[in-house]
């Protein structure tokens, strides 16, 4: 029976007291048990994961759990063969239709004996939904009634929405004072804040301010304290124990076969911190050809300052502080690495990239109040379309964001080019939007696309091949348009445009410089201007006057003509 003590298996222990007190200590709204002997669907996992997620949220707890091996009406443990081989891939099929992309915390099999004899057990530990935000499955919300799984009444609905998300960076420090702040770290600040105010009358006002009355003009300081953005922001770092854990960003330096090779950590006060970053990182010069109709390659730094000051700035403001890890930016051979702990609000990257993106807001909004006012981010630009419109117009690969681990936001931007075609295209079609360029984007890094994203590039000629096996064109040369374009882009050879003035002569006898122009126009590339067009045709009239291909019969510019050289009456 289920009241009886669990055996020990030896490294999983902690798993199985977690277990043996789930079944004893039985919370029906948070806790799921299933049998599950080979298969529940999956959309009752992600139905009972929206339940679970919403009533932990209700009943301030941090997680929930789904448990499958063991029987709901006796408690006993049987056993499950769910998903042997699938579960790592389940906590990605999972957030892909729960609200913000959420998923588990952790999947754990665990296997405790049973008449001496191990039973598969798993446990899905199930994050409580976030403040404010209610857990949807598909765009349902789902609440339990005992053991039932039913709809999320509108009142618990209003429950969640209505718990006010605590502000970590507007708590006040209670034994803290101005003497904890960098003196040239405000001094920083204020200049910076002047600048973005760009008012006379408030430099004035800032200039005849002291330090304290300036931070709590921001909001930085009440009553003589500090609070937690104040400190993050201007705090000098021998204070930093006024933190649970003091806030750093590590940077580190990995070789081209992933061996550490060098790394630095920046402590407080993070508003000198992207400097600090930038004279590390090696941001060497690179060259490319984004085209076929130059020899000669674009250079360009591999990553522009303005997006590695984008980057960093947004783990600062974004960072989930509570949880007392690190920031982390990692640079590797041609791509860097940014690390935040916390979770990605708007859930996935893909509408942030649509035009007229409402954010959902900031997890920390004096902070990112203040980091605005100090010209550290730039709330109405959004900071990640930003980061993406620098890389498009370098024709460089589109930033990865890895949002599947708990607590964790990862992205990765390129400092060099990956796939020539991919860099073509984009060079090519200047039209393509945002949204267009990053499923481009992910065929070049074999990502997966859906179905209608596969057809949208199709109907743009810029994919081949079936899926799953698709790739982009090869080349701008490959179907019939671009040929034509490639074609009226490049030109002809000079000696075709000769011999086409030397066929209308011998038809027409003589021409005019605007009958040679009307002859040619059409036919030179479409990438001259039309003062190019006219200088390209003098050359070519010079150079065949030169090798006495063709004379003028005229002294006067504006009257002669242009003939053919007649060869025999020039011997005699």
């Amino acid at each position: 029976m289920a009241s009886k003590e669990l055996a020990r298996v030896s490294g999983q222990t902690e798993y199985l007291e977690i277990l043996n007190n789930l079944i004893q200590n039985w919370e029906s709204e948070v806790v799921e048990f299933k049998e599950a002997k080979s298969h529940i669907d999956d959309d009752k996992v992600g139905r009972y994961f929206s339940a679970i997620s919403n009533e932990a949220n209700l009943r301030e707890k941090q997680y929930g759990w789904l448990v499958l091996g063991v029987r709901e009406a006796d408690r006993e443990i049987v056993g499950s063969a769910y998903k042997e081989k699938a579960l790592a891939k389940f906590k990605n099929q999972i957030a892909r239709d729960t609200t913000g992309g959420m998923s588990f915390v952790e999947i754990i099999e665990i296997f405790p004996l049973v008449n001496d004899q191990p039973k598969r057990v798993v446990l899905f530990q199930i994050p409580a939904a976030a403040s404010g935000i209610p857990t949807g499955w598909k765009n349902r919300y789902y609440g339990r009634s005992g053991d039932s799984l039913i709809p999320l009444s509108q009142d618990k609905i209003d429950a969640i929405r209505n718990l006010q998300q605590i502000d970590w960076s507007n708590q006040i420090i209670e034994k803290s004072d101005l003497s904890f702040l960098d003196p040239h770290a405000i001094k920083i600040a204020r200049s910076n804040y002047i600048k973005y105010m760009n008012k006379e009358h408030i430099k004035m006002e800032v200039d005849r301010m002291s330090d304290a009355e300036f931070l709590t003009k921001l909001k930085l300081m009440r009553d003589g304290k500090l609070t937690n953005a104040a400190m993050l922001l201007l705090g000098d770092s021998q204070y930093d124990y006024v933190f649970d854990a003091p806030p750093q960003v590590m940077w580190r330096l990995y070789d081209a076969n992933g061996l550490d090779k060098d790394y630095k950590i920046f402590d407080i006060p993070f508003i000198t911190v992207v400097d600090q970053i930038y004279q590390h990182i090696r941001n060497l010069t690179y060259r490319y050809m984004p085209d076929q109709l130059t020899l000669f390659p674009l250079e360009t730094q591999q990553y522009d300052p303005q997006l590695l000051r984008e980057m960093i700035n947004n783990c600062i403001v974004h960072s989930n502080y509570t949880l007392g890890s690190r920031i982390y930016v990692n640079e590797f051979d041609g791509r860097i690495q940014f690390i935040n702990p916390g979770n990605f609000l708007p859930g996935s990257i893909k509408p942030v990239l649509e035009p007229g993106y409402a954010p959902p807001g900031y997890r920390n909004p004096l902070l990112a109040n203040i980091m605005r006012q100090f010209s550290m981010i730039d709330t109405a630009a959004m900071g990640i379309r930003k980061v993406f419109k620098i890389q498009k117009e370098k024709y460089f690969p589109m930033p990865d964001y890895d949002l599947e681990r708990h607590n964790i936001v990862s992205a990765t931007v390129y400092g060099k080019v990956i796939d020539e075609n991919y860099t073509k295209l984009i060079y090519e079609h200047p039209e393509f939007d945002l949204q267009t360029i990053y499923l481009i984007d992910r065929v070049q890094k074999h990502l997966p696309i859906d179905g209608q994203e596969i057809k949208t590039l199709r109907n743009l000629n810029v994919i081949e091949g079936k899926a799953p096996n698709i790739f982009l064109t090869p080349s701008i040369a490959q179907s019939i348009d671009a040929k034509a374009e490639y074609i009226s882009n490049r030109g002809f050879d000079d000696q075709y445009y000769k011999d086409m003035i030397v066929e209308y002569l011998k038809t027409f006898e003589r021409a005019q410089k605007k009958d040679i122009t009307k002859l040619l126009w059409d036919k030179l590339p479409d990438v001259l201007d039309e003062k190019q067009k006219n200088f390209k045709i003098s050359n070519l009239l010079k150079a065949l006057q030169n090798s006495t291909v063709i004379k003028r019969n005229s002294e006067n510019r504006k009257t002669g003509y242009w003939v053919l050289v007649d060869k025999n009456n020039d011997e005699e």
